[in-house]
């Protein structure tokens, strides 16, 4: 049992540095995608009027439908780590693969989303299909948008694996104590996700529209 604890001189200091570690590397990821946000908050006051064109020009349906995906996704894994600290292995299961099969949707709706708006020529560069005198500030606006939304779906689609991990690893291991600090410190990660994209929604599709 000791060997199997090294270096962690109990189960709840290897349970505590588990979760310490993961809120260390959450707070990287919090400085990562404070840089974003503060290019948000440059550009859509220098370039107000091209960012806002950019604006009007994103699905506002489709970006709430994601977001209630996501959300539900998110309400979903709670329940499993309500599970996994009752000991329920079978529902810990059960939530982990509907939050992951919501991720999922999320990202085939986001793709679905962003061909929409390639074939529309959104993507800043040549052939930008906005003109006039806030095209400049509407391509800064794409940037953000695609560079901020691809960094956002390869987060999730780490966290969709780790949910996936989380699956299989309890699966494994029923019938014996369910260990529920991998289910909680991949809540947090996935908690995290979710926490990005409610940020950004507002930022890409509702600010300046109006």
């Amino acid at each position: 049992m000791s060997e199997h604890l090294a270096p962690y001189d109990s189960p709840q200091h290897r349970d505590g540095t588990a979760i310490a570690g993961m809120w260390l590397f959450l707070a990287s990821e919090i400085l990562l995608f404070g840089g974003l946000f503060l290019v948000f908050v440059v550009y859509s006051h220098t370039r107000a009027a091209g960012w806002a064109l950019g604006v009007r020009h994103t699905d506002l349906v489709t970006g709430s439908i994601n977001t209630v995906l996501l959300l539900g996704s998110s309400m979903v894994y709670t329940l499993g780590v309500e599970a996994a600290r009752n000991g329920n292995a079978r529902a810990t299961i059960r939530a982990g693969m509907g939050a992951a099969a919501l991720g999922v949707a999320f990202l085939c709706l986001k793709g679905w989303e962003w061909r929409s708006e390639l074939d529309g020529h959104l993507f800043p560069g040549p052939g930008f299909s906005l003109a006039g005198p806030d095209a400049g500030g509407a391509q800064l606006f794409y940037s953000f948008y695609f560079l901020s939304t691809a960094l956002h779906g390869l987060h999730m689609l780490v966290g969709i694996g780790l949910i996936a991990w989380v699956c299989v690893r309890v699966y494994r291991g029923r019938g014996a104590s369910l260990q529920v600090m991998p289910v909680e410190v991949v809540g947090l990660y996935w908690s995290f996700v979710d926490l990005v994209w409610v940020l950004l929604f507002p930022v890409l599709y509702l600010i300046g529209r109006v």
